[in-house]
């Protein structure tokens, strides 16, 4: 079962949509609700009032103004109880970890739990195409669970338990952490923080109830006229608006729990489709099935984050309406339908993996690249529909792929991915020219030039290393430094960016790939630091970026193209993938789509939808693929492109994708 990205996004959005209508009903319930206790309350002053004249005045239900009132008023309430909420989750996955207490696990750490856990978290990033995700751990918490949550793939936090990274194997950890890959390459994170966001601003109705009530405590009304009225009248409203508030609370959170418990059984389902390993996640199911610690969290938070865990994080008077999570047998049912899962549970029998299709491994790396050869020239892929229908797809060859690709990196380089100055030699490192020798003397002088001595130091005593780097371990390499990357001080980071773009555009001769990892690096970094800069889909239609997607696809064709595949009709070939569009896109000259021009190209295209971003990387494979072959420095080039529009594209490997 292979999932389709694109589609999986779209159908975050319709979800979100549908959502919105949920929530909009529930908050349209409390309006209501609130507005015929108003309209009660008035009605009753208006009879004690008339009692007094000796007049019995008729009820009225239909009161345009108190309706316009409470609505503004509880609209007001709910939408600032969201957007508090919302700014609290605005700055990334890392703030909703930190603020539950999680301890983040440093890249360079040498406990040897820890050091797994980075492990799996690292060759699934690498294997799936995304930005290493920061690793957080809640000590103290017994139970087994984990979550990841973030706006974007460049901001996304891992979190698990101490209890998962005590208790749990390493196959059964992969399990966990292939389920909160799946939330991540499906667009679950950033849908898990908008219903938090809404659900609170329900609650805080219930909230400005409970802090009325609590300020009357110890209130002495004045022995006035009307001072106990006044009490009176404060009391009933803080109970209404305690009641009130709750119950559109417990209606949010069951709209809640619901779409989280569908989403469970999907995320369980990719887990086994990207490790291959079913044994691994029904392991770590069975033992929070097995009694100890369970799942539960030891936090007054747990409810509020429940619909964010890999299993149920606490138990309710109104289970199992609010449950987030499906039963574990259930769960486990779902992976193996013939499995009786109480007898499973008893015995501990976990029935033998399920045979897969692995297809073929890219080809091995030794722990130097030059014993290989020119790898650059090695013909990875054949069919170019093989890189796009790899597009968010993870299985267990590309997950080996990445373990071996990580295995093989220099050690010296590996070790400058983990601190802070080795990070910046090392990004430096990577988008110097591999060919002109003079012209990366020329790169060298500048990073000395511009970077502190610490920084350069380390660069010059990685220059052996970076010379036997091959294509296919450039961009992984980027993408493990970034969560070392994260932690540079901001002051840092805007000369760091400098250097690194005049670094690829020194006399305009530097490779595109050293310009696409440049710029995967700055929009990873940019996002990471200010998520709620990712300012959703501003375009929609292909026609709305035609002149962007000629750029693109110029450019593309004019580093891809070979002696066998001249460079027009290369763009042609990935033209003739854009329907309806074919004649409105031009073939551009060199100086049309230079780096300045893609950047801007790349910038436009990140924020389109996912129908506009699925044309371009169905037409991008297409140029890099026009002569039927895919060799490993165009797939490289490619995963760049791709990844620097935030489009997850996997390690490439020759045979289909299952």
């Amino acid at each position: 079962m292979a999932m389709d990205f694109f589609e999986a996004q779209a159908r975050a959005k319709r979800r979100t949509a549908r959502l919105v209508w949920l929530f909009a009903a529930a908050v349209g319930g409390t309006i209501a609700t609130t507005y015929f206790l108003v309209i009660y309350g008035l009605d009753f002053a208006e009879r004690a009032q008339a009692k007094a004249d000796d007049i019995t005045p008729p009820m009225s239900l239909w009161r345009p103004e108190a309706l316009l009132c409470v609505g503004m008023v509880t609209l007001v309430v709910v939408g600032l109880g969201s957007l508090y909420k919302w700014a609290q989750y605005a700055s990334g996955g890392s703030a909703v970890a930190k603020g539950l207490g999680a301890r983040l696990v440093e890249p360079h750490t040498t406990n040897t739990k820890e050091r797994v856990l980075l492990d799996v978290v690292e060759e699934m990033s690498i294997a799936a195409g995304i930005p290493v995700p920061a690793v957080y751990i809640l000590d103290g918490e017994q139970g087994i669970n984990a979550f990841a949550a973030g706006l974007t793939t460049a901001d996304a936090a891992v979190t698990v338990t101490q209890g998962t990274l005590e208790q749990l194997t390493r196959d059964e950890l992969q399990g966990v952490i292939g389920h909160e890959m799946s939330h991540i390459l499906n667009g679950d994170m950033r849908l898990n923080l908008r219903i938090g966001a809404i659900v609170f601003g329900i609650l805080v109705i219930a909230l400005s109830g409970r802090g009325v009530l609590w300020s009357l405590r110890g209130f002495r009304a004045s022995r006035g006229k009307g001072g106990g009225q006044i009490v009176l009248f404060l009391f009933l409203v803080g109970v209404s608006l305690l009641i009130i508030g709750y119950i559109g609370y417990f209606f949010g959170r069951i709209i809640q729990a619901a779409v989280s418990r569908q989403r469970e059984f999907l995320a369980d389902a990719s887990s086994v489709q990207f490790t291959r390993n079913p044994n691994g996640l029904v392991g770590a199911l069975q033992k929070i099935g097995a009694g100890g610690a369970g799942s539960e969290l030891d936090t007054h938070r747990s409810a509020e984050i429940g619909h964010f865990l890999f299993a149920q994080g606490f138990t309710s008077m109104f289970d199992p309406v609010w449950a987030t999570h499906p039963p574990l047998d259930a769960r486990i049912k779902a992976l193996f339908p013939g499995l009786d899962a109480d007898s499973a549970k008893r015995t501990g029998f976990i029935p033998a993996p399920v045979p897969a299709k692995m297809g073929i491994s890219p080809p091995p790396l030794s722990e130097k690249a030059s014993d290989l050869g020119d790898i650059s020239s090695i013909p990875l892929v054949a069919d170019p529909l093989i890189a796009i229908a790899s597009v968010g797809v993870m299985t267990g060859t590309h997950i080996g792929g990445a373990a071996r690709l990580i295995a093989s990196i220099p050690p010296a380089l590996r070790s400058a991915a983990q601190s802070p100055d080795g990070v910046v030699a090392l990004l430096y490192g990577l988008v110097l020219d591999s060919e002109d020798e003079t012209l990366r003397r020329r790169q060298q002088a500048l990073v000395v030039e511009r970077a502190d001595g610490s920084v350069s130091r380390v660069f010059n005593g990685l220059d052996s290393a970076f010379r036997e780097l091959s294509p296919e371990q450039r961009l992984p390499l980027a993408q493990l430094a970034l969560p070392a990357l994260r932690q540079m001080p901001s002051v840092r980071v805007m000369p760091f960016l400098a250097t690194l773009r005049e670094l690829v555009r020194v006399e305009g001769q530097v490779s595109m790939f050293s310009f696409a990892l440049q710029k995967l690096v700055t929009r990873a970094l940019s996002l990471g630091g200010n998520p709620s800069r990712e300012g959703g889909v501003q375009v929609a239609t292909v026609e709305e970026v035609l002149p962007e997607i000629s750029i693109v696809l110029s450019a593309l064709a004019r580093t891809a193209s070979n002696e066998d595949m001249n460079e027009r009709a290369a763009f042609a070939a990935g033209v003739s993938k854009i329907k309806d569009a074919g004649p409105r896109l031009t073939f551009l000259n060199a100086a049309d789509c230079g780096f300045d021009a893609l950047d801007a190209a790349l910038d436009k295209l990140a924020g389109a939808s996912g129908l506009v971003k699925q044309c371009v990387v169905a037409a991008a494979a297409h140029v890099v693929g026009a002569d039927n072959q895919i060799l490993v420095a165009e797939a490289e080039l490619l995963r760049a492109i791709t990844a620097a529009l935030d489009i997850p594209m996997p390690l490439l490997a020759a045979g289909p994708i299952d």
